[in-house]
């Protein structure tokens, strides 16, 4: 019989076995394979939730050139083009070395600000129900907001690591990175697009906590944002009329309409049960839940998947979300302070947008227009998910390499 020291020499080795095979690969595969079915699992949802939209009045289908089948599969059809590009732009951005993102990280925030700008030119932006938000690129059309997020994120990696010896300071450290955010939030806030501010704030202050800041200055920083985005709230009827309608979405729906969208998407929720009605059987899809196929995705999944689809989905953006954060940990581990900072960003980004997601359409936060990262119908989101988590895989095709003694 083997002794304790015997078995615990044995699992020694046994561990480090399994470290050096998980070095010798050249990028994280279970990150990868997370990438690749939350995006299949959105191309078959968006397929699901979106079939019977050209019926629908503000989704004609003699707007999509073409016959009725043609049209049914219109949005599929874009969504996977978007998919096919975003694949293609992913493995450029992968061939990128991080430094080189580092280089240009203040220019690329120069022309995000200038994308932001343009999009609010009238005949240049493109308007949709009110909002000026995107740039007609003739085989898609690019959202400005979706580019800003991932340039926030190598901008503000790159600010944490240049202002290091100053984060405790709120004139040198805090200020400038508070005014180019402010400056962003000015511009989202024209066209308007309060949703994607919120985001972009997030991921900014939390990387600037990653970075080293001031507990104190932190935490002031956070009442400053709640307070401002509280007057923005208070000061905008229609905002203010939805927070009303989330508090009682039921007493609202059918009086004003502002409560109507989340309370078609409980009514989904609740039609799912555990296992769900089945994969395209939704009923709430069929011109009663608004938007189903871009912010309401997950609404559709709960009632044609159940309870269970719903934690498949959310198991699958911790693991994600769980695996970036610890190639970021690696990163700064190896002294590759901007990578890991990339990679926290990228974490953020992901995890705060699918948290406020995933909270409005179940009635936890107040309805907001933001999509589910990787699997909403939207060709500039989905981009920019692709690129942001290809850099991460080469941040940790880097880490990989540097752990294998290379330089």
């Amino acid at each position: 019989m083997l002794s304790l020291r015997q078995l615990w020499v044995i699992g020694s080795d046994s561990r480090q076995r399994r470290i050096r095979e998980e070095i010798a690969r050249p990028i994280d595969e279970s990150l990868l394979w997370a990438t690749i079915l939350l995006v299949m699992f959105g191309l078959v949802m968006v397929y699901s939730a979106s079939i019977a939209l050209p019926e629908s009045s503000r989704y004609s289908f003699a707007a999509s050139g073409g016959s009725w089948f043609e049209s049914s599969i219109y949005f599929v059809k874009r969504h996977l083009v978007a998919i096919c590009v975003g694949t293609v732009a992913a493995v450029v951005a992968f061939g990128v070395p991080p430094n080189l993102w580092q280089r240009f990280a203040a220019w690329l925030f120069l022309g995000g600000l200038v994308l932001l700008g343009l999009v609010l030119i009238p005949g240049v932006g493109i308007e949709v129900l009110g909002a000026r938000r995107w740039l007609p690129l003739g085989f898609m059309t690019l959202q400005p907001s979706e580019v800003m997020k991932l340039l926030v994120v190598i901008y503000a990696a790159d600010y944490t690591v240049r202002k290091q010896d100053v984060m405790q300071s709120l004139a040198k450290g805090i200020l400038p990175m508070g005014c180019a955010v402010g400056l962003v939030g000015l511009l989202l806030m024209m066209e308007p697009d309060l949703g994607a501010f919120i985001v972009v704030c997030g991921i900014a202050g939390g990387m600037l906590f990653l970075g080293g800041i001031n507990g104190r200055l932190f935490v002031g920083l956070v009442v400053v944002a709640l307070a401002s985005f509280a007057l923005v709230i208070a000061f905008s009827d229609f905002r203010r009329e939805r927070i009303f309608a989330y508090l009682d979405p039921f007493a609202e729906a059918y009086k004003h309409g502002k409560g109507y969208q989340l309370g078609q998407s409980l009514i989904a929720f609740g039609r799912g049960e555990w296992f769900g009605v089945g994969l395209g059987a939704s009923v709430e899809k069929l011109h009663y839940l608004p938007e189903p196929h871009t912010d309401f995705l997950l609404a559709v999944i709960g009632e044609e998947l159940g309870l269970i689809g719903v934690l498949v989905v959310i198991a699958l953006f911790f693991w994600l979300v769980r695996r970036v954060f610890e190639i970021g940990r690696q990163a700064v581990a190896l002294d590759q302070t901007f990578n890991g900072m990339v990679a926290y960003g990228v974490a953020l980004w992901i995890a705060c947008q699918s948290f406020i997601n995933m909270g409005v359409n179940l009635g936890v936060l107040p309805t907001k227009g933001l999509t589910l990262p990787l699997m909403s119908y939207g060709g500039s989101a989905l981009l920019c998910n692709l690129v942001s988590l290809a850099i991460v895989m080469r941040i940790d095709f880097e880490n990989r390499r540097l752990m294998r003694g290379g330089r």
